[in-house]
């Protein structure tokens, strides 16, 4: 947008394209002013914008637009508070003379969108929690084209194929505010709806992300979805198997047994010497394993192949390849750089952060880095390809 569609905005008292703040103390509120944009309830079909630095008049405020400012405001977009993730542009504008931070919020392909579990729409000057009504309507808007492959439709699923225990009984409560599900009387296919575990229209046709994460049998319709993993008694794959296992079905189960896995094939050395008091050292860190074998789940492809996750452990070192290589504002250069992420399936990743698999999206590279040094593990390695992804962990000498 240029300085005169801005101003125009700025001045305009009326529109409910616009809100102004005046700092960011409340970061609350900006979070609420993004998603209720990201929602567009009443369908402008152009962005909002948030005017930072300014009152409610349209005087300037003169809050000094530093980059530390910008970047907090940048921040809000991925670290999951706002699921599934806004697309926004943050920038500093002068505008009438005044120094502004603006945020231009475009509206969301998959309505809703959530901040803390609650979707906030806007409509003239009132900002609020949806209705059911108003959250049917935002379901409704979704656009069939350009669709991330997770929320695809699968015309051979039926809402047979979906566990409703599972999704009632532990994804909603894991993923709304219980407030929120007390007062909500709507039917489980509204709910599913809402979830974008199946489509709107024309029937409830279960979307690919509704089958992965709380499907009976997911491997059924996606045949790629699961996790083949490997214990070799030796440094080469021809060297005896000593475990095998194929990890599959719902998300949750999925992402437990694999944990349960890991954690069983760590060795653990007892060092009497060193301390008084002995002390317990794993050869892998159980924290950098579950990050990078969660990432090869939330960022592998599930589209056009049958390969599965791979987890090889050998006895020297561990190798996780997924799928699928760099996507997005990520390439071979950049990989693995602070800061530089991006999502091939943005809605399965909500999923894991709603189950409490992901805390803070963006950081599992640098959590799993900072665990294998603290550990005393060497770096672990990365092979970037543009069609699989392969990391190699070290053991601790």
């Amino acid at each position: 947008m240029n300085d005169q569609e801005l101003e125009v905005l700025l001045n305009d008292l009326e529109s409910d394209r616009v809100e102004r703040k005046a700092s960011i103390s409340d970061k609350g509120k900006l979070r609420e002013a993004i998603c209720a944009f990201a929602n567009d309830l009443p369908n402008h079909q152009q962005p909002g914008v948030l005017f930072i630095g300014v009152n409610d008049n349209s005087s300037c405020a003169n809050l000094p637009i530093t980059d530390q400012l910008l970047l907090t405001i940048a921040d809000m977009r991925s670290d999951g508070n706002i699921l599934p993730f806004p697309s926004m542009v943050v920038q500093k504008r002068i505008i009438c003379g005044c120094q502004l931070a603006i945020v231009i919020v475009e509206p969301s392909d998959a309505p809703p969108v959530r901040f803390n579990g609650r979707v906030w729409v806007r409509v003239g000057p009132r900002r609020a929690t949806a209705t059911a009504e108003e959250e049917r309507r935002l379901a409704e808007k979704r656009r069939s084209k350009d669709l991330p492959f997770d929320l695809r439709p699968l015309a051979s699923a039926s809402l047979d194929d979906l566990d409703l225990d599972l999704f009632r009984g532990v994804y909603l409560p894991s993923s709304l505010a219980i407030d929120i599900i007390e007062e909500n009387q709507r039917s489980v296919e509204q709910q599913l709806a809402a979830m974008r575990f199946v489509t709107v229209k024309p029937l409830l046709q279960p979307t690919i992300l509704g089958v992965l994460v709380v499907g009976n049998d997911p491997k059924q319709f996606v045949p790629c979805a699961y996790i083949q993993f490997l214990r070799i008694d030796g440094g080469e794959l021809t060297d005896p198997i000593k475990d095998q296992k194929e990890i599959d079905g719902s998300l949750p189960d999925l992402l437990r047994i694999l944990d349960e896995i890991l954690q069983v094939h760590i060795s653990i050395a007892t060092d009497i010497t060193a301390q008084p008091i002995e002390q317990k050292q794993p050869d892998y860190p159980i924290v950098a394993l579950q990050q990078l074998a969660r990432n090869a789940v939330m960022h592998r492809t599930y589209e056009g192949t049958n390969a599965p996750v791979r987890i090889t452990w050998f006895n020297d070192r561990i190798e996780i390849q997924n799928p699928g290589g760099p996507f997005g504002q990520v390439n071979r250069q950049n990989f693995g750089q602070p800061g530089i992420t991006d999502y091939r399936n943005p809605h399965l990743a909500e999923a894991m952060k709603n189950l409490g698999y992901v805390q803070r999206f963006g950081v599992g590279i640098q959590l799993a880095r900072q665990q294998l040094q603290k550990n005393g593990n060497p770096p672990m390695e990365f092979n970037v390809e543009d069609s699989y992804l392969l990391v190699t962990l070290k053991k601790r000498p």
